[in-house]
């Protein structure tokens, strides 16, 4: 993993806030005129989105968008980026989105929006994949976020103590203020607390697939290629070798 280039100088007293702002923003560089766009979910990428309104708004600039979650349309359809179903389009050109953990190889941890699933089906169909995140997202290995993992609402509990006994952790039930916290998707999500210690997400991902009851993971593998980065040296561009 290499710092390639100097995005903006910021002051070392600007908040996280505003330096995710600045990363959100810095990633719409990635996007042209006439691209097919995956737009993710989460507190930066909500800065790139709002960012593309504006550049269609004021520059003109043509693109199809393709939210990964209900938050995001409805916040694409506000700033005025024209969106499409995935199905009707051949594939997409880019997709920009937010990580919870990524490692020196690239490797994510998502879903902490709960929108895993979307993510990655999007994330699958595009030819590539821009990250933006702040420098608490950066990790030597993964795992220190718990890893969000959709499970069918059928016999659920069954599921978690299947997690449970293959990762040899504790798999919690993701709740909100209406209680159990329901996807897009209808599905719930469970939250398996590994610590650091995945080292080969690769087998990891095989092994919990693998659940009956699991309906996706959220180990992204080989798919990011850069992360736009946020930092107390500013906002940096990322670019897997």
């Amino acid at each position: 993993m290499t710092k390639l280039n100097r995005v903006l100088p910021l002051a070392t007293l600007m908040d996280v806030e505003a330096l995710k702002a600045e990363a959100g923003r810095a990633a719409c560089k990635y996007v042209e005129h006439g691209m097919n766009v995956g737009l993710g979910t989460g507190s930066t990428v909500k800065y790139t989105i709002l960012e593309l309104g504006r550049r269609v708004k004021e520059e003109g600039l043509k693109i199809i968008g393709v939210p990964t979650s209900i938050a995001t349309e409805s916040l694409a359809t506000e700033v005025g980026i024209p969106l499409a179903s995935l199905d009707d389009l051949n594939g997409l050109d880019i997709v920009i989105d937010g990580t919870d953990e990524f490692d020196p190889q690239f490797q994510l941890i998502k879903g902490g929006g709960a929108a895993l699933l979307r993510e990655k089906v999007v994330a699958q169909s595009s030819a590539r994949m821009v990250v933006v995140a702040d420098q608490r997202k950066q990790v030597a290995t993964l795992g220190d976020f718990p890893l969000p993992v959709e499970i069918t609402p059928f016999s659920h509990l069954t599921t978690v103590r299947a997690l449970e006994k293959l990762l040899g952790c504790s798999v919690t039930l993701r709740t909100n203020e209406a209680g159990t916290l329901v996807t897009d998707n209808g599905n719930y999500i469970v939250d398996a607390h590994t610590g650091p210690t995945i080292s080969n997400p690769l087998e990891m991902e095989r092994m919990i697939l693998n659940i009956a009851g699991v309906v996706q993971v959220g180990l992204f593998i080989n798919m990011c290629d850069v992360v736009v980065l946020a930092s107390s040296d500013g906002v940096v561009v990322l670019e897997k070798a």
